[in-house]
């Protein structure tokens, strides 16, 4: 485990510790209405489907509305915004959010900390979005940093979530590379703070979960150097509600579930509006929420598979290494399909088919962005490299460009990736790295920039 500064943020120090208070689903200010609280994180963009567009639609409140109907009860919803999900967790434990959204980490440390006690144990219900390889998660470096793989963080100090996916993608990444515990100072810092520091030079390097690494590799801020695919094992956003809700209040579940599954159907139906959607509440540029939500970016698919479950089991040694955790989760009973089962069948869905689904319900190798309306999509890496060539010379405006690595399957930025050549072919890798195991089998490659290779591409 590497060195950490100040063990457990704030933040998750109050989740790890506090104890069960008044439950949440209160009456409110009239006095009549009964008060649902989702505690989500609007800049994390595997969970908007129960979070950012899930709010900016109004599904949730429509659900509701007609559960309310049905059973004569009022219902009214408050939307609590945080950067993390350790708050997430403190204020479930606390008894004053029902229901919430995180990465497979702090799912993993909710059940453990919630789950010791019957009064406040969560049941994760769903999947809001996933990567069979682990791409969610990424590490970044300043620009003309030096650092171009998880190999050169030997000595250097890198700011991280502790308790994050982010950080858990760090600590396996450094495992993986054989890096000593001792050799990696990890500076606790919230994203934002994180992001700061490594602009200022303060860090050496940035683990994070989407949409950060991605944001600040668009902005000029930051260049990938290892992407969580490198581990190849599926990562995970979920839905996790309080058992208490579950128990007492099944159609409140029911209609959170229903409306994931509006939102996701509607992210699916079209995914560059929704993307627009999720830019238009979080305040990210589209340009980055489409780069995850886009063809080939996370996948949406809610049904708690098989494969995931095995994730989140493969990755509890990872709460041992940040802290002590009194209660291990157990996964039987922590992970809870019988909700989603109900809302899929009750809204005219084969469960079953979901599970069975494998790989992203919406895929494309490449895709060009045309001035913020229209987008084409192609069949590789070349092909696009063709579009913003041709693209340019009708003085037509990329609003932005996607390739797919051909090693690891991310879905990344055209002008942010490595780009080689192969005689007329042309590959664009998301790291350094990704790029030396292409060329192995490909001896001929060359680099090329990014400019060079539009110019250099054939018709």
């Amino acid at each position: 485990m590497p060195r950490i500064r100040h063990l457990l943020s704030p933040v998750l120090a109050v989740a790890v510790g506090v104890g069960a208070t008044a439950c949440s689903l209160s009456p409110d200010d009239a006095g009549d209405t009964t008060q649902i609280v989702v505690g989500y994180q609007s800049k994390t963009i595997n969970t908007v489907t129960a979070g950012t567009l899930l709010r900016a639609r109004g599904d949730f409140e429509k659900r509701l509305e007609q559960a309310g109907e049905a059973s004569g009860t009022r219902y009214s919803v408050r939307w609590e915004d945080y950067d993390t999900g350790a708050p997430i967790t403190t204020g479930m434990i606390a008894g004053k959010i029902d229901i919430g959204s995180m990465g497979d980490y702090p799912l993993l440390i909710n059940g453990s900390r919630a789950n010791a006690d019957p009064a406040t144990a969560t049941s994760i219900l769903s999947v809001t979005g996933s990567s069979p390889k682990g791409s969610l998660n990424m590490v970044v470096a300043q620009p003309d940093s030096p650092i171009d793989s998880v190999d050169d963080l030997r000595g250097k100090r890198v700011s991280a979530s502790v308790g994050s996916a982010g950080h858990g993608t760090l600590v396996a990444a450094l495992d993986q590379a054989g890096i000593p515990a001792d050799q990696v100072e990890v500076a606790n810092q919230q994203p934002e703070v994180g992001a700061s520091t490594l602009e200022s030079g303060k860090t050496d390097a940035l683990a994070q979960f989407v949409a950060w690494p991605g944001l600040l590799v668009f902005q000029n801020k930051a260049k990938l150097i290892y992407d969580g695919a490198q581990l190849g094992r599926p990562t995970l956003h979920g839905t996790i509600a309080r058992n208490t809700l579950v128990k007492d209040r099944p159609e409140v579940v029911e209609a959170f579930l229903k409306a994931q599954l509006d939102a996701t159907a509607a992210l699916v139906a079209d995914p560059l509006a929704a993307a627009k959607q999720v830019a238009d509440a979080s305040g990210l540029p589209p340009e980055v929420v489409y780069l995850y939500n886009g063809p080939g970016g996370t996948d949406f698919n809610p049904a708690l598979k098989p494969s995931l479950i095995e994730a989140l089991a493969a990755d509890k040694p990872y709460l041992q290494s940040i802290g002590s955790f009194p209660n291990p989760v157990d996964l039987d009973g922590f992970v809870d399909d019988a909700p989603l089962r109900s809302a899929v069948a009750a809204t005219g869905g084969d469960y079953p088919a979901l599970l069975a689904r494998a790989g992203n319900e919406s895929v494309a190798v490449g895709e060009v962005w045309y001035d913020g309306r229209d987008t084409a999509k192609t069949d590789d890496a070349t092909a696009v490299l063709r579009l913003v060539r041709d693209a340019k010379a009708q003085n037509k405006e990329v609003t932005a460009a996607y390739v797919t690595d051909p090693v690891l399957g991310t879905r990344w930025f055209a002008d942010h990736s490595v780009w080689l050549r192969d005689g007329d072919r042309f590959e664009a890798f998301t790291t350094a790295d990704s790029a030396r195991t292409w060329r192995e089998s490909h001896p001929g490659a060359v680099t090329v920039g990014y400019d060079e290779a539009i110019s250099q591409v054939r018709s």
